[in-house]
């Protein structure tokens, strides 16, 4: 069975990103439709798969993190506006039956993600 998952890593700490907010929005039409909004745990992690099942399609995503209000949250001292706030991941799912791992690995300067297991 197919899944979509997360997970975010504090580069600048060394640490998961826990309590970040995560936004998963499906592109219907060269529009985002809202899917489902979460925080992710004290490991960094969803609790549960973003999408399964059936509810993993074929078709365009974007993830949204809310990088900005975490490090703020964290005491960081961010410039106004932050260099990095809203970073999206916009990614394509072309076998349902795949485990769609998405991370961000994050910092107040810089991101990178990759397709994990």
């Amino acid at each position: 069975m197919g899944r979509l998952t997360t997970h975010v890593l504090d580069t600048a700490a060394g640490t998961p990103g826990a309590g970040m907010s995560v936004t998963l929005h499906k592109i219907v039409d060269n529009r985002r439709e809202t899917l489902k909004s979460i925080q992710t745990n004290h490991d960094g992690r969803a609790d549960q798969p973003l999408l399964e099942g059936a509810d993993l399609q074929v078709g365009v995503y974007e993830l949204d993190f809310g990088a900005g209000d975490y490090f703020r949250a964290q005491g960081t001292r961010l410039p106004e506006p932050a260099f990095l706030d809203v970073v999206t991941l916009r990614f394509g799912i072309a076998d349902t039956s795949g485990h769609y791992h998405v991370p961000l690995l994050v910092s107040p300067w810089s991101y990178s993600t990759y397709r994990g297991s």
